[in-house]
């Protein structure tokens, strides 16, 4: 067994659809994963937000044009009358069930069961698809055996017993079709894996059916070694360790959701990026090893960084002070990407500002606070072993013009991290490339 992932880039047009469609149609038992159609969520989000002001009127009218840009893909993608029929009626029952949040009180749950249709449509069109081409395949419903628990993380025993017990319904079939991102909560309410979800349900499958392999289909051959929006030279990786894959992840490398790669690497999974725009392509293998040892591998970008910087002379040293300020994060939900200390002053970096007023708030009892938005983390990733010698060198002579607030080096044998300016981050990866791969 397999766990093939399509996103919605791959699924951007009625002719993507069926590209797609003569893939999941290749031999070999397997377990099909699919976004909803590029842009749906976007809509669906806005109409949930239109609902939450009570502007019914603009959210009638997004939502008749959505359902038209989908009676139209309906009319392209099938060729008989019976399927086009079916595919109306499904477009038909998933709209209706919109239209009825149409109306005051609209609440959080409820937003979460409006985006949860883009995935429930797209899976039941190439469902039919399959079917009008003569393939046997099965819907899978995601919502009854994807679960999180109480603290919002995936219930791992909870989802390998009820998908196997799914699939043990159609034991002939070859192929299975079901929706990424959903799942319900601890309370059985609909609710979803957050963007990007989808890479995530396609490696918590993997895992629980102890698949041979999971493959990422998106609209790009896999891992580059920069960011092709910024730099022309890139390349493509053709091999990356997990623990690699999940810092590029993390950093900005936008071709793979940060949480998929965990369920995999626990499981050791390989993953496979492939392109659906270039099936021939190998793509990226992500495995347990690496194959390049004392060698820097790629260069990667995150943005909407913001740096805190806390000095307080008279407390930095003190027993606690380090846990003071950390709680005040935690209290506000917020993770910290980077941190460095010295005798007067720490600074961390956040990138989520949601709550940046209370933390400033909390974080004046402890000193004076200086906030430095507009940041982004520049991230080295590769072998990197701290006695591996010259690689923090190479890097910091490729930036010997461009500021550098902080440096994280060491604490991961995979990564070197910068804080600089977002202004000046094209030029940094550029260099980056020039100095490091050229």
């Amino acid at each position: 067994m397999i766990v093939l992932k399509f996103g919605g880039t791959s699924l951007g047009s009625t002719e993507r659809i069926k590209s797609v469609g003569q893939l999941i149609r290749a031999g070999g038992r397997k377990i099909v994963v699919l976004s909803a159609i590029s842009g749906t969520t976007n809509l669906l989000e806005k109409y949930a937000h239109l609902l939450y002001k009570n502007e019914n009127t603009d959210a009638r009218e997004l939502l008749e044009s959505l359902k038209s840009q989908y009676l139209k893909t309906v009319g392209e993608l099938f060729s008989t009358e019976e399927h086009k029929k079916k595919g109306q009626e499904l477009i038909s029952h998933h709209f209706d069930y919109l239209e009825s949040f149409n109306r005051d009180l609209f609440t959080l749950y409820e937003e979460k069961a409006v985006l949860a249709q883009g995935e429930l449509i797209s899976t039941a069109l190439m469902n039919f698809y399959l079917e009008e081409s003569g393939c046997i395949s099965v819907l899978l419903p995601a919502l009854s055996f994807m679960r999180i628990d109480k603290d919002h993380e995936p219930d791992l025993f909870y989802i390998r017993e009820n998908i196997k017990r799914e699939i043990g319904k159609s034991p002939e079939c070859n192929i299975f079709i079901t929706q990424g991102f959903i799942c319900r909560d601890a309370f059985g309410e609909v609710d979803n894996l957050k963007r990007g979800g989808s890479d995530y349900s396609a490696s918590l499958i993997g895992q629980a059916l102890d698949a041979q392999e999971i493959q990422i289909w998106t609209d790009i051959d896999g891992f580059h070694n920069n960011d092709p929006r910024f730099v022309s030279s890139t390349k493509r990786i053709d091999k990356l360790s997990f623990d690699e894959a999940a810092e590029l992840a993390y950093f900005g490398a936008k071709i793979l959701h940060p949480t998929s790669v965990k369920p995999a690497q626990m499981s050791n999974i390989p993953v496979r990026l492939k392109n659906t725009l270039d099936p021939e392509s190998p793509g990226t293998i992500i495995t347990a090893s690496t194959d390049t040892y004392g060698r820097i591998k790629a260069v990667a970008a995150k943005d909407g960084i913001t740096s805190i910087r806390i000095k307080s002379g008279r407390m930095l040293l003190a027993y606690g002070f380090l846990r003071k300020v950390f709680e005040i994060f935690e209290r506000h939900q917020t993770a910290i990407d980077m941190i460095t200390t010295s005798e007067v002053s720490v600074s961390v970096t956040i990138d989520d500002d949601k709550h940046i007023d209370e933390i400033e708030n909390d974080l004046r009892k402890y000193g004076t606070v200086e906030l430095m938005p507009d940041q982004s983390i520049v991230c080295v990733v590769g072998d990197l072993i701290a006695e591996s010698s010259g690689m923090a060198r190479k890097v910091i002579d490729a930036l010997h013009d461009i500021p550098i607030r902080m440096i994280s080096y060491g604490s991961s044998s995979n990564n070197i991290s910068l804080l600089i300016n977002t202004d000046n981050k094209e030029k940094a990866l550029n260099e980056l490339s020039n100095h490091l791969f050229q």
